[in-house]
């Protein structure tokens, strides 16, 4: 869950961009981004259906389905349709994430998004299992599968729309270390993001001046505890001094599930420096890329975005990460429906039929597998 990030650039002034991003001027890339409706962008997204279909498609950090928003564990709001978009759009899997922190959180008049107090004891934890509660719910009506194992995952572009349980911040731990286990075993819980809006037990956040000089020592052992039982560890959010510390303890690759690249994040944005994406790469581990429309006012500059990440870190190491319904600001990737478009577009920057699937999904599953025991 995003707000509008401060200070945002939707360009990398200075940058020599590759082959991919400069390719944006040729011919098919106008045909397929200005001419939606001609033979040769209809011919493009053909194309670009054929390299989805079958393919093992991620979106590594979502909020789909009106899972997020309440502001009282006894509100039930109806869910929004999941399935189908994933369906006619040909995503395989999402990340469907909870809110940790949720009711210590306000949206400020200038679209901020900041916990204003601290929360009661056990009030987090107690909020966090109506969370999930309500995620296997969505799952349970929508017709989901949750995926649990490395066999789920790889099975899911044929067996239908599928889940990987995860939360955007640990808070519901409250210091707790047997809590992870209980949530992995209990919420099948797969994917955790270590902080969100307020700096916790586990360490800093991007968007407020840290206090804890980056990743407490409870942080570090609750990276130990997600590599031993095999839950993917997820930095979004965290200051750099975090994902350096979390490089240097984690055995599996890092994700960072949700941001984009700036020569010099101000202070408060949410987006990464091209060192920071270089640490997560060196993980072995995976950005995802986000859309708000603030930076990246359409599918052609969203796959321009993307093609800046590969350029700095290299196409292994990117993915989509559309914060699905998470955003306080229109997005520019606002239905699953819109993947072959995404896809028709990467493609006209150069990327070939492989490269695309590495990045619409490919890339995370290795980072799951590995995480699993399974590189």
């Amino acid at each position: 869950m995003t707000a509008e990030d401060p200070g945002s650039e939707c360009c990398w002034p200075g940058s020599v961009f590759s082959r991919r991003a400069f390719i944006g001027g040729g011919a098919l890339f106008c045909a397929t981004v200005a001419a939606p409706g001609s033979a040769t962008a209809q011919a493009a997204l053909a194309q670009a259906r054929a390299t989805l279909a079958g393919a093992l498609t991620v979106d590594i950090h979502s909020h789909a389905g009106r899972l997020i928003g309440l502001r009282n564990i006894t509100e039930r709001p109806p869910y929004a349709p999941v399935a189908a978009p994933m369906r006619d759009g040909g995503m395989a899997a999402i990340c469907l994430t909870i809110v940790a922190d949720t009711p210590t959180l306000e949206l400020t008049a200038e679209r901020r998004i900041l916990a204003t107090r601290n929360p009661e004891p056990g009030e987090l934890y107690e909020w966090s299992r109506s969370g999930f509660a309500r995620l296997h719910g969505l799952v349970q009506e929508q017709g989901l599968h949750v995926v649990d194992d490395l066999e789920g995952l790889t099975v899911a572009p044929k067996r239908g729309p599928s889940a990987i349980v995860a939360s955007e911040g640990a808070d519901f731990l409250e210091g707790r270390i047997e809590r992870l286990e209980e949530a992995f075993r209990q919420h099948r819980l797969r994917h955790l993001q270590l902080t969100h809006y307020r700096p916790n037990e586990l360490g800093d956040i991007q968007t407020v001046a840290p206090v804890h000089g980056g990743l407490t020592a409870f942080g570090a052992e609750v990276i130990r505890q997600c590599n031993r039982l095999g839950i993917v560890v997820d930095i979004a959010h965290g200051t750099f001094e975090l994902v350096k510390r979390a490089a240097s303890v984690t055995t599996k690759p890092l994700v960072l599930s949700h941001t984009s690249l700036v020569s010099r994040p101000p202070p408060g944005s949410r987006q990464i420096s091209p060192d920071h994406a270089k640490l997560v790469a060196s993980t072995g581990g995976v950005i995802g890329i986000w859309p708000p429309s603030t930076i990246f006012p359409d599918i052609a500059a969203l796959a321009a975005g993307i093609a800046r990440v590969v350029d700095a870190v290299g196409v292994d190491h990117v993915g989509l990460g559309t914060d699905m319904s998470g955003l306080t600001a229109p997005p520019s990737f606002a239905s699953y429906r819109q993947l072959p478009d995404l896809a028709a577009t990467l493609t006209a920057r150069g990327f070939s039929a492989e490269e695309v699937r590495k990045l619409l999904g490919g890339n995370y599953a290795r980072v799951f597998a590995a995480t699993l025991g399974h590189s």
